[in-house]
């Protein structure tokens, strides 16, 4: 009997195998492992935000408005929960991507608004603060395709035959990815060039 069991075991795990369950699992442990480096560098860019909005402050206090937004859309961030189970949920995926869509876009704003303070542009701790941002949004395009043509190519496998026999049989189901609509917000990186600010214009004196 023991034999028996032994023997049909074997013949599962080769069953299975033939099927792609073990495809199956690393392909899911990769999506995994690239939405854990898509979470990393957004982090990443979160952390530099309060630093950022505090070096413009000290330079353009004026500007409350678009400090404010910065920083509102920061807060959204920091309020969706991350949960290992989003890359399963589309309707979490979505809420993330709006909030990170909503970061982006506040910090482009920013940055345009620091084109105006001279000083604030030539002060070295908000050039260090600019290159690890731009530094930071090219991480985060590559993080995010990686996860793309992760989920791309799961979604891809279970839904191949014998390999979506072998996932409905063990609970592997289609995973949500990003969305169109919200990829240019989210892909689109701050600008933050600031060598194209034009000139103060000289004033003659004695006029």
């Amino acid at each position: 009997m023991k034999h028996l069991r032994s023997l049909f075991l074997l013949l599962l795990a080769i069953g299975l195998s033939g099927c792609g369950y073990n495809a199956i699992q690393r392909q899911d442990e990769a999506v995994k492992a690239s939405w854990s480096e898509v979470l990393n560098q957004y982090q990443r860019r979160a952390d530099l935000v309060p630093n950022l909005v505090n070096t413009v402050k000290g330079y353009a206090q004026h500007e409350e408005r678009v400090l404010t937004e910065v920083t509102n859309a920061r807060a959204r961030v920091g309020s969706v929960q991350v949960t290992p189970d989003m890359v399963n949920d589309a309707q979490k995926l979505k809420q993330f991507q709006q909030a990170q869509g909503e970061l982006s876009s506040a910090l482009s704003r920013l940055m345009v608004v620091s084109e105006n303070y001279p000083n604030l542009k030539a002060d070295g701790l908000f050039q260090n603060l600019q290159a690890q941002l731009e530094g930071t949004e090219n991480r985060i395009t590559v993080a995010r395709n990686r996860y793309v043509q992760a989920v791309q190519q799961y979604n891809s496998m279970i839904r191949t035959f014998p390999n979506n026999l072998t996932a409905k049989m063990f609970g592997y189901s289609v995973k949500p990815n990003f969305t169109v609509e919200n990829e240019k917000a989210i892909s689109t990186a701050p600008k933050v060039d600031f060598g194209t600010s034009s000139p103060a214009p000289a004033t003659s004196a004695g006029h």
